[in-house]
């Protein structure tokens, strides 16, 4: 990754006024922020944006989750502020220091204190699952295998899988290996932790299951010191459970913002006849419906 180095694509800036927030060392309670962000992919006529001009803050200590349709950017948008993809154009601020402009040392660093579920997982099939659990602490260094084992040991009944050290990941269920993943993702004591579709494939009550266990997750961990939830997902119901806030992307934009109790009445009122079409967006995603100003992907 050849960080600072961006592609010259040239995109208008938005207003001023639509940007009334700190971004670097100032930025205060805003522990990550994306300013005025694009990221494509390809060239010609197979290039996608996904993302065209997406500014937003994350604050300390809150349950932001992301929402969308298929193929409008959300797990872009995580593996920006991870630093594992570069901003085209804009800036991406993570703890105050502008990921784009950070040296792979300093962005080591950095992902030291930012741990991420992925959709499947992505367990070591070939270690135990004590051993995925205790991933993080070795490559950070850490020697003392009897904190090692006790570390991975409360991990591991934090997520509901006590006595599960020496099992495969292969002798678990879809569920339990998310849950070994995500005790693999708090070994470190991460201050941000980002989920990306965490119930994708699980069925409605593993689904809530998990919803429950990512609020017990976040409390735990500010019992410790603050942390910082970002949920990306499809799950209306999960998203409403665990979210403080939840943005919708469509159209590589932020269309909506608001608690989720903004979603529930827009998924259950009339649709009044003046509604802006983000308005529509939001009404339709949260409905599922096919029609309406979104575009069904076939």
């Amino acid at each position: 990754m050849n960080k600072g180095k961006r592609m010259s694509v040239e995109h208008p800036a938005p207003p001023e006024e639509n940007r009334k927030f700190e971004t670097g060392e100032d930025a205060g309670d805003n522990v990550i922020v994306l300013d005025n962000v694009y990221k494509g992919f390809g060239s010609g006529i197979r290039r996608i944006d996904p993302l065209r001009g997406v500014t937003l803050k994350v604050r300390r200590g809150e349950r932001m989750v992301i929402i969308g349709p298929s193929g409008t950017g959300k797990s872009v948008t995580l593996r920006l502020m991870l630093g594992l993809l570069d901003p085209d154009q804009g800036n991406v601020y993570v703890m105050g220091k502008n990921v784009v402009d950070l040296d792979m040392r300093e962005l080591g660093e950095l992902r030291k204190r930012i741990s991420m579920l992925f959709q499947g997982g992505a367990l070591f099939d070939s270690m135990t699952v004590g051993e995925n659990v205790a991933f993080p602490l070795r490559a950070n260094g850490e020697k003392n295998e009897n904190r090692i084992r006790e570390v991975v040991g409360r991990r591991l009944r934090q997520v509901g899988l006590p006595d599960t050290e020496e099992k495969m990941p292969a002798e678990l269920s879809g569920g339990m290996k998310k849950r070994a993943a995500l005790a693999r993702s708090l070994a470190s004591r991460p201050e941000i932790i980002l989920y990306d579709e965490p119930t994708t494939g699980l069925d409605p009550i593993m689904s809530d299951a998990i919803g429950d266990l990512i609020l017990d997750t976040h409390d735990n961990l500010n019992e410790e010191g603050t942390a910082t939830t970002i949920v990306v997902t499809h799950d209306m119901h999960v998203a409403g459970k665990v979210a403080d806030r939840i943005i919708m992307l469509y159209g590589g934009r932020v269309v909506g913002e608001g608690p989720p109790s903004m979603y529930e009445r827009l998924g259950t009122e009339p649709i009044p006849g003046d509604a802006s079409e983000h308005d529509r967006m939001i009404r339709q995603f949260v409905r599922g419906e096919a029609d309406g100003p979104i575009r069904a992907v076939t």
